[in-house]
């Protein structure tokens, strides 16, 4: 039997697909829409927005840093130079995760905690595009290791960059100082679009006084890069402004005579110009080579500077407070003609002791069997201690302070280096305040002779006798001389006070003589010289108390138990132009600091102008392309000049006059 089927319902079968097509056309429709509104999201509500990100991710403004100014001595000889190494850089914009990228990264290129700690510290704070230093002064052999894998470090790149090179090492470390990499304390008080692309600032020394004038200024370069940060095309540059040129106070050639005198020895000498409060010469020993700053130095090589007993890293020309002992005996004594205590004629007698009215305790002289009849003119010369025992009695310590502050004591000189000290010169009022309780008339007594609470640094005591020396003018220490560059600076070199003095003109002249007799006869006497007048004054400062009615004996003490031995002095007398302070630690005698002295004057006087030092003519002085060569392993400029064209000077047996 034959099926029968419905026939097709075409009206139906068309009304289905006709809404079919509807409802495909409206999915269509609203996801056209959907797109055109996003569109119009994006190119219309925030077109300047994602153009700019778009131009980010494509073009690049990185920074170009400047070439930090170079430092020359007074004659131009080049102390601070600059040279290319290859540093290992990123950004945050080329790398995804830096933290991988860096543990990956410290087999390759032998990365030490203290680059990964620098690194992370300084990229935290850096803009995204700006291109971080995860190491500094990459050797041949890291180079060749990370091209092998570079392929793997996307975003990691090896550039050229400028660093500091000290070719003298030690001879000017604790002047020029040294720059290092900017620290998390630094980056939260630098402008860090002045410091965009560099890695260092300065530390000490006129690198950290003058950081203002040796930075520069940043300049910039806008780049297309790709994805992984390689530069594909230059679109435009500003060129960076480079840091000023320093000209320094310093001469190359009493430098190295000063150095050599305190070879091997702990101590300092300041050397200036009393016209003009210019610092000739600032030296402290034992030194250090401040190339092993630059790129970071090892927690090995730190500790070594840090924990050596002879404290290398310590500034004892700025910073050393030492008990100035006898030096300041001509300063004081002129404080006791201003106030009218004594003339030139007011004589004492001395039995080798003074002794407080009331009171059975003995100051003693240097001299167990005392001067004799002593004045003014007799107390510089054989430096009686026992006349100025008399002196600061009946002038009292506050007269005493308000009078040797004029000379610099007891507060900053001004020098233009950092962390200077201010030394101490007493007071009641200091003592009641720092301690509590009142001052008594024996403090006075040891303070008159430079013991006691007294403290001094050397470049005070230089500064001191340059006053001494300008019949009362003052003048400013100061090591710059002339600024050349973007900020033209020239210093005005010239006295800029005078001490009040109520004493007559000629008194100054007659404390001059005195100094002269102490180099012709007195305590300095094995110094002198045909050839110039100096006039001078030695100290010697205990380091080891003594008990009341014992001797001292250096046989019993040990090496750094020995007492100091201090010397300062301006020649030629009549016309001063070089004023010389030295403090030997542990010299025994201020006798010997004076023969460590006598050097310098024969260097600046006779042998400057037709003899000068200079650096040996095969010394590094510029354009050093050390790439893979640590700082520390360049040869030291210091030595080969030392050696080349100066010889060293033993101090003299000294006098039996040990003061």
């Amino acid at each position: 039997m034959k099926q029968h089927f419905p026939l097709k319902n075409v009206q139906q079968e068309k009304r289905i697909f006709r809404n079919r097509i509807f409802i495909s056309l409206g999915i269509v429709l609203f996801f056209m829409l959907l797109l055109v509104a996003r569109y119009a999201y994006l190119q219309l509500m925030h077109f300047d927005e994602f153009s700019t990100a778009s131009d980010q991710n494509r073009i690049r403004l990185q920074p170009l840093a400047p070439a930090r100014g170079y430092i020359y001595d007074r004659n131009g000889i080049l102390l601070a130079d600059n040279y290319p190494v290859f540093s290992a850089t990123m950004s945050r914009a080329d790398v995804e995760d830096i933290d991988d990228t860096v543990e990956r990264l410290i087999p390759v290129l032998s990365l030490t905690q203290e680059d990964i700690d620098r690194f992370k510290s300084r990229i935290k704070t850096s803009k995204k595009t700006e291109r971080v230093s995860l190491k500094l002064n990459l050797t041949e052999a890291d180079i060749a290791k990370f091209s092998e894998v570079k392929y793997k470090f996307p975003g990691v790149s090896i550039d050229t960059q400028m660093t500091r090179y000290y070719p003298h090492g030690e001879l000017f470390a604790h002047v020029i100082g040294y720059v290092g990499r900017i620290n998390d304390k630094e980056l939260k008080s630098i402008d860090k679009n002045l410091y965009a692309g560099t890695n260092l600032i300065g530390k000490i020394g006129v690198e950290k006084s003058y950081e203002d004038l040796l930075h520069g200024v940043p300049g910039n370069e806008s780049v297309e890069a790709d994805a992984h940060g390689n530069v594909l095309r230059n679109l435009g540059r500003k060129e960076p402004v480079r840091g000023n040129d320093l000209y320094l106070s310093i001469d190359y050639g009493l430098q190295v005579t000063a150095t050599e005198q305190l070879a091997g020895r702990r101590g300092a000498i300041v050397a200036m110009d009393p016209r003009s409060g210019e610092i000739l010469a600032l030296v402290s020993s034992p030194s250090f080579n401040p190339n092993l700053f630059v790129t970071g130095i090892s927690h090995t090589d730190y500790s070594a500077l840090r924990d050596n007993l002879d404290q290398p890293l310590y500034n004892r020309a700025v910073q050393g407070a030492y008990p100035p002992g006898s030096t300041i005996k001509p300063m004081f004594g002129m404080g006791g003609l201003h106030y009218g205590y004594v003339d030139w004629n007011t004589a004492i007698s001395d039995p080798g002791y003074f002794t407080l009215p009331g009171d059975s305790h003995r100051f003693r002289d240097h001299k167990k069997t005392g001067h004799g009849s002593v004045n003014m003119h007799k107390a510089q010369i054989v430096s009686c201690d026992t006349y100025f025992y008399v002196l600061s009695y009946r002038m009292g310590i506050d007269k005493m302070n308000d009078w040797m502050r004029q000379f610099g004591f007891g507060q900053k000189t001004g020098v233009d280096l950092p962390s200077e000290s201010e030394g101490l010169y007493p007071s009641q009022e200091w003592k009641m305040r720092t301690r509590k309780s009142k001052w008594l008339k024996g403090e006075t007594i040891s303070v008159s002779i430079g013991q006691g609470a007294f403290t001094a640094t050397p470049l005070q005591l230089a500064m001191a006798t340059a006053i001494t020396a300008n019949q009362g003018a003052h003048v400013t220490p100061h090591v710059l001389r002339e600024s050349k560059g973007s900020k033209p600076y020239v210093v005005h070199n010239a006295p800029d006070g005078k001490i009040q003095f109520n004493g007559k003109p000629e008194d100054w002249i007659k404390m001059r003589d005195a100094m002269v007799d102490v180099v012709q006869s007195g305590t300095g006497r094995g110094i002198r010289t045909p050839m110039y007048h100096i006039a001078g004054k030695t100290g010697t400062a205990q380091v080891k108390s003594i008990a009341q009615g014992k001797r001292y004996n250096e046989s019993l003490l040990t090496e750094r138990q020995l007492d100091h031995g201090l010397f300062i002095g301006f020649a030629p007398a009549e016309n001063p132009e070089i004023v010389v302070a030295v403090v030997w630690e542990n010299g025994r005698h201020g006798g010997s600091a004076a023969q460590l002295a006598k050097p310098l004057f024969d260097y600046w006087l006779l042998k400057r102008k037709k003899t000068p030092v200079r650096p040996a003519d095969h010394q590094i002085s510029g354009g050093l392309m050390t790439a893979g060569i640590k700082p520390g392993e360049l040869p030291s400029g210091a030595d080969a000049a030392s050696s080349a064209t100066a010889t060293t000077q033993a101090p003299a047996s000294h006098s039996e006059d040990t003061e």
